[in-house]
């Protein structure tokens, strides 16, 4: 985590599955960033803040994290720490630009439109991302605006690195809205596109928005990186826009289709 936090704990215990793990775009990033960003987002609920001023807070003083301070096996993606640091200034600019663009609060949520957000770093890359969200009085989601902000470092191509956080939103929809897989007398029920389907134009983002952080740090990753604050920025959407906490995924466990 990024927060200057002065006192923090994890442990993980072990948890039994019936089947084998298979890894998902952006790998153990996707369920890092949904607990760790829709916390804070209840966090700043809490606390009566606004969200964006709350992580910003949570972010603390701009500042290279140690190594000394991370796990003795933390693998940095097998980048050289010396080259690739957490820098939590990275964070905050890709927020403070992300907000920006979107015009956060200057719209305001409730009775069914809402706006979220989230930040992660992986793969070297931090992104943040804002997600509007549009729901009815039957819990169908509408997703009008997502805007992404992503430093990469170095960016030799940028209409490349577009069309992946394009993607990632499109990616992100689709898991947060069906991406369930389950199981029946010991058989994936799941085989294609039919029963495990893509956000299609009506369900994916309309607009998305993409803007690429001038830098001279070291290139870094594209393709995975989108992925992980999309799913967290909608649902804390969904929650600014109807006041309901989105806990378990797909959505349409939770009366949202």
């Amino acid at each position: 985590m990024p927060y200057a936090i002065p006192n923090h704990r994890a442990e993980n215990g072990e948890a039994k599955t019936h089947v084998r793990i298979g890894w998902l775009r952006s790998v153990c990033n996707v369920f890092h960033a949904y607990a760790e960003h829709s916390f804070a987002d209840e966090l700043a609920q809490a606390a009566g803040k606004d969200p964006r001023d709350y992580v910003l807070a949570l972010l603390g003083p701009d500042r290279i994290i140690p190594r000394t301070e991370l796990p003795k096996d933390y693998t940095n993606y097998d980048g050289d720490y010396e080259q690739y640091p957490i820098d939590t200034a990275r964070f905050r600019r890709v927020l403070e630009i992300a907000t920006e663009k979107a015009g956060w609060g200057k719209k305001k949520n409730g009775n069914g439109f809402g706006m979220g957000l989230a930040i992660h770093r992986s793969f070297l890359t931090y992104v943040a991302t804002v997600v509007e969200a549009e729901v009815d009085s039957g819990g169908a989601v509408r997703i009008p605006h997502v805007y992404t902000v992503v430093d990469a470092g170095i960016v030799a191509n940028p209409e490349m690195v577009r069309s992946q956080f394009e993607g990632a939103a499109v990616f992100g929809a689709s898991i947060a809205r069906t991406g369930e897989i389950t199981a029946t007398n010991g058989v994936i029920d799941q085989s294609n596109f039919h029963n495990y389907p893509v956000a299609r134009m009506n369900d994916a983002p309309v607009q998305v928005d993409v803007q690429i952080v001038e830098s001279t740090a070291s290139p870094a990753g594209v393709g995975e990186p989108g992925v992980p604050p999309f799913v967290p920025a909608l649902c804390n959407a969904i929650f600014a826009a109807t006041g309901k906490r989105v806990r378990e995924l797909p959505l349409t466990r939770n009366g949202f289709a």
